[in-house]
């Protein structure tokens, strides 16, 4: 039966399209796209050739000329029609997000409101693109900073969240007066082509041309069109580690600029002064939601000795009333994993924390029978590690949650840094001095520190991203928009003299 989200939001199942804007985009290869909620086909669309990306770069670079002329508050107020159109959709997306990605249906509405979100933002911003004034040593001259578009901006988007990552991108540099060109995850496109029938529309009421936005669609080689493209500027890719350095040397190797948000190793410490409601909260949705496949899960919990008996049995208590199953069912906490493969990587995860010695306080494993029939199913899990084991220093996309034990505050800052990504922190704590140490310089060495909340969850007011192999990037809010634009130093001379910098003389 066709579901009702798909026809709301323009798909026809078995048949999505691809929503590039081309007369013509059937290359005879398609992607198709199975749910991991129930293991059914819900549609495809076709791969974009060569041939079709090199007319839509064309079709996106006329698209600029026209759309960088646009005053920056008529931008924004276009943004704010998409932001409008998102609040009618908000329902429908949803779904569609929670159907084909497998997050829980309240995660796939908070990622629309995302959306909605960052509309908001971007056109608040659309006033505010500011530059500065600068004193000159020169008399009679004045100097100032502006900023001015890129042109296009590549985005290249995980699966783990199919709309609200490329709203992020593609607001800021919308209101920054860019266009951009979507490659989406293949693992879930026709969320992206749900965005794209939607913002056609508004598009097309305001005159603007249909360019501005753009998909293509396909697997790596797709994407590689555009990181060695010398007319993409900017490509911003949110992924694996391993995928963010092949994307960021080739960008690099032609001289282009990247945004990279990579993998996470997201820990918490708990100290004993922590509200230990807090962290049961905090811990648990950090690591169960979205079946631990965000980048910015709990993946490691640094519990003070004197407490760890304490939370680990608040934890197994609570894990065991979580619901497991189809993520369209309000009921239910936790749904599958994006497929098989994924599957297949959280199995050996535990296979190898076991073969370390981990012990496991809540065991994992894949759920069968009716309801569980896609495969993608799996027990979230505890396992008590030791701080330098190997696999507790990588990334499993999976809801797997490593309980490590310290004596002291300096100890646990030691673990929680030792790992190479540098994502998301935080630190359940009352005690003010603990608070403050771990926002020191000498405190946690990741992108966004937190203090009694968890690591999962972030506002699009602040600047998303990471240090170390989590790539440095900076998405959404504060003033991150500078990434998406070119900053050009201006000085004006309203004298009757040429005077040089630094007191130079050139007199002939």
């Amino acid at each position: 039966m066709e579901k009702n989200f798909l026809k709301k939001l323009g798909l026809r199942k078995h048949n999505a399209g691809t929503s590039t804007g081309l007369e013509s985009t059937n290359s005879g290869k398609y992607i198709k796209s199975f749910s991991p909620v129930d293991g059914e086909f819900i549609g495809s669309v076709s791969k974009t050739t060569r041939e079709e990306y090199d007319q839509l770069i064309e079709k996106a670079q006329a698209a600029f000329q026209v759309w960088r002329e646009i005053p920056a508050p008529r931008r924004g107020e276009i943004v704010r029609q998409y932001g409008l159109e998102l609040r009618k959709y908000k329902d429908p997306l949803g779904r569609l997000v929670s159907y084909e990605m497998g997050k829980s249906l309240q995660e796939g509405w908070g990622e629309v409101q995302e959306m909605i979100d960052i509309c908001d933002f971007a056109v608040g911003l659309s006033r505010q693109l500011y530059g500065l004034t600068i004193q000159s040593e020169r008399p009679y001259h004045r100097m100032m900073e502006q900023w001015h578009p890129l042109g296009i901006v590549g985005v290249i988007s995980a699966f783990n969240f199919p709309v609200a990552v490329w709203s992020w991108n593609a607001m800021l540099a919308l209101v920054c007066g860019d266009v951009v060109v979507w490659k989406p995850s293949e693992k879930v496109p026709l969320c992206s082509v749900a965005c794209q029938n939607i913002f056609r529309e508004v598009l097309e009421e305001n005159g603007v041309p249909e360019g501005v936005v753009t998909i293509i669609n396909g697997d790596y080689k797709v994407g590689e069109f555009m990181t060695t493209d010398p007319r993409v500027p900017l490509i911003s890719a949110t992924g694996s580690i391993r995928m963010g350095k092949i994307v960021g040397g080739v960008v690099a190797s032609r001289l282009g600029r990247s945004i990279l948000e990579l993998g996470g190793n997201n820990g918490i410490i708990v100290t004993p002064s922590a509200d230990l409601k807090l962290v049961l909260t905090g811990a648990l949705f950090g690591a169960v939601g979205t079946a631990g496949q965000r980048c910015t899960s709990t993946r490691r919990l640094i519990v003070h000795e004197s407490v760890y008996n304490e939370v680990k049995q608040n934890l197994a208590n609570a894990y065991k009333q979580l619901h497991i199953g189809n993520p369209l069912d309000e009921h239910n906490h936790v749904g599958p994993l994006i497929d098989r493969d994924a599957v297949e990587k959280y199995l050996n995860a535990i296979e190898e924390v076991k073969k370390e010695g981990g012990k496991f306080l809540v065991e994992g494993g894949v759920l069968e029978g009716k309801g569980y029939e896609s495969g993608c199913y799996v027990k979230p899990c505890i396992a008590e590690v030791e701080h330098d084991f190997r696999m507790v220093h990588e990334e499993t996309f999976a809801p797997i949650l490593y309980l490590i034990k310290y004596k002291d505050l300096e100890q646990a800052i030691a673990y929680h840094n030792e790992v190479p990504q540098g994502l998301s922190s935080a630190i359940m704590t009352t005690n003010m001095r603990e608070a403050e140490q771990f926002l020191s310089v000498a405190g946690s060495d990741c992108g966004i520190a937190n203090v009694n909340i968890g690591t999962s969850g972030a506002e699009i007011g602040g600047a998303f991203g990471g240090e170390k192999e989590t790539g440095g990037g900076r998405e959404s809010g504060s003033d991150s928009w500078k990434a998406y634009m070119r900053r050009q130093t201006n000085t004006v001379n309203y004298s009757t003299e040429l005077p040089l910098a630094q007191g130079i003389k050139f007199d002939l």
